[in-house]
């Protein structure tokens, strides 16, 4: 009798075991569809990497959340976020008034100015002075085209689906400049392509209405708990030096911000 207890015993410890390491919460973590590195890369087999596939990994394994990667086409992910499809966003989002509006958001975990790069020798500036009757190449539904339509307001906006779609249609001429992240044109300019044809012509004025405090997850309203866990963790993450060991293979520089 004793043995057969103890038997059963061990029997239900596992199963209790078995139990807990079952009952971890699935997340389905939407990223746009479209490649942004260094952020986020799909290879040929549909596998992702970057910092942000990197770092979703880290704060989803301190939050002990099952986090699955679910590409959705950028200019519909909030959609897909309100209507339950995913139960968050990591795709480089802003935090930003107009989006507050319809979600939630973590507090920030990136933050990096907007730029411009323009084909070199262009003497090209910053400013919608320089930028005036110049075709200005932006991806689509991004914080970056609010920001054109509203600071070069005498540029031509051509529109694009993805980055890549930008940076091609610079390398080749079709359009004058492009704005972007910084840190997101930093691969294409060390790029042959963008060797050869490009330059860097400076920051943009923040606008704080527009780019917001920085990058953070976002949540459906009243997902309470999952933004606690997210926020608890994307702290940790940051205090035991995770952060920066991830961002080392990534930049030479605090991509965190002020």
């Amino acid at each position: 009798m004793k043995k057969l207890t103890s038997a059963l015993f061990g029997a239900a410890a596992c199963f209790t075991l078995m139990a807990g390491a079952a009952s971890a919460e699935t997340v389905k973590v939407g990223v746009a569809a479209e490649p942004y590195p260094p952020f986020t890369v799909p290879d040929a087999s549909g596998n992702w990497t970057g910092w942000e596939i990197d770092f979703m990994n880290a704060v989803c394994d301190k939050a002990e959340l099952d986090c699955v990667v679910t590409p959705i086409a950028w200019d519909g992910i909030i959609p897909a976020l309100t209507a339950g499809k995913i139960d968050a966003i990591m795709s480089s989002m802003s935090i930003t008034p107009e989006r507050e509006k319809e979600i939630a958001f973590s507090n920030k975990y990136y933050s990096t100015p907007g730029a411009i790069v323009a084909e070199a020798g262009s003497d090209i500036k910053p400013t919608n002075e320089s930028l005036s009757g110049k075709v200005l190449g932006v991806q689509v539904s991004t914080t970056n085209q609010a920001y054109a339509e509203k600071h070069f307001p005498d540029a031509k906006i051509k529109t694009y689906q993805t980055q890549d779609e930008v940076n091609q249609d610079l390398y080749a001429g079709r359009i004058d400049a492009e704005i972007a992240d910084l840190v997101t044109l930093q691969p294409f300019l060390e790029s042959d392509n963008g060797k050869a044809c490009c330059e860097m012509v400076g920051t943009v004025a923040q606008d704080v209405q527009i780019y917001g405090p920085g990058i953070g997850v976002g949540l459906r309203k009243g997902d309470t708990e999952l933004l606690e866990k997210f926020n608890a963790a994307i702290a940790a993450v940051r205090e035991d030096g995770t952060y920066a060991e991830i961002s080392k293979k990534y930049f030479d520089f605090d991509i965190y911000g002020d």
